[in-house]
């Protein structure tokens, strides 16, 4: 039987194209909650950046992807970057190549500056921008994520330098950096574990790489008909798209919820 239900945030609960949460998926979430489900946001987002579920109550929140769990505002676990590497990082940045890095400290967000890829980003997932800060400065502290806005080829080159860390990308405008060892399935344990649950009493959606984790891990899967291939390899079942009410569709089709007309 399930008794948690844990979703991606960005193409999975909210459709890129609106920047809301369709009035299914509502409904199923209600559905869920009323039969005792407990439901988990997990996302790769800071909690300061969850600006777009609009008055849904959820019974946790998994935050950048996997590095800081907490459950009524008290922290189950956080997992912060080695002030090694993020020195590492900075020293590259002032010294081979600047491009834009969000740093992601426990209760605020800094960027060393913005261009036109990261305005298409905050466009694109109806992001707030960060405060612009120098680099030193937004570099300094306890650092969870980073979003590091570099090509492909900088991320090769970078990432054998942060020793700590590892990059999970989902999309082609940046990776998110997180310490060596977090990630969404990691965060889930964290969680279940907290609630005594096991993997196979938990359900999970996601449309993004940085899901993959997680849906090879919950007892049962569910990838967005908008993910990439490789997300829905790693899924026990695809659903329809976000936009086409695919959260509601997979949960009456597995029997978690009953359908009911809207």
């Amino acid at each position: 039987m399930i008794k948690a239900a844990f979703f991606d945030i960005d193409g999975t609960l909210v459709s890129f194209k609106t920047h809301e949460v369709p009035a299914s998926t509502v409904r199923a979430l209600h559905q869920l909650r009323s039969q005792g489900i407990l439901t988990f946001i997990a996302t790769g987002r800071h909690i300061l950046t969850v600006n777009n579920l609009g008055n849904l109550k959820f019974d946790g929140y998994m935050t950048l992807n996997g590095s800081y769990c907490f459950i009524d505002l008290k922290v189950i676990y956080k997992h912060s970057i080695p002030p090694a590497d993020i020195s590492m990082l900075v020293n590259y940045l002032q010294e081979k190549a600047n491009f834009p890095c969000i740093f992601v400290h426990e209760n605020a967000l800094y960027m060393n500056y913005i261009n036109e890829q990261t305005t298409k980003a905050f466009q694109l997932l109806n992001f707030p921008q960060p405060p612009i800060l120098p680099l030193t400065e937004a570099a300094q502290g306890e650092i969870f994520q980073l979003i590091a806005f570099f090509t492909p080829s900088q991320e090769m080159e970078i990432m054998p330098q942060l020793p700590h860390c590892q990059s999970t990308r989902w999309t082609s405008l940046f990776s998110d950096i997180i310490p060596l060892g977090s990630n969404k399935q990691i965060g889930m344990q964290k969680i279940i574990e907290h609630y005594g649950f096991s993997r196979e009493e938990v359900i999970a959606f996601g449309d993004g790489g940085n899901d993959i984790p997680m849906l090879q891990y919950a007892g049962i899967s569910v990838a967005m008909g908008n993910a990439k291939d490789a997300v829905k390899q790693s899924a026990d079942y695809v659903t329809a798209s976000v936009d086409e009410d695919g959260i509601y569709k997979a949960l009456t089709h597995l029997d978690i919820i009953s359908a009911h007309p809207f």
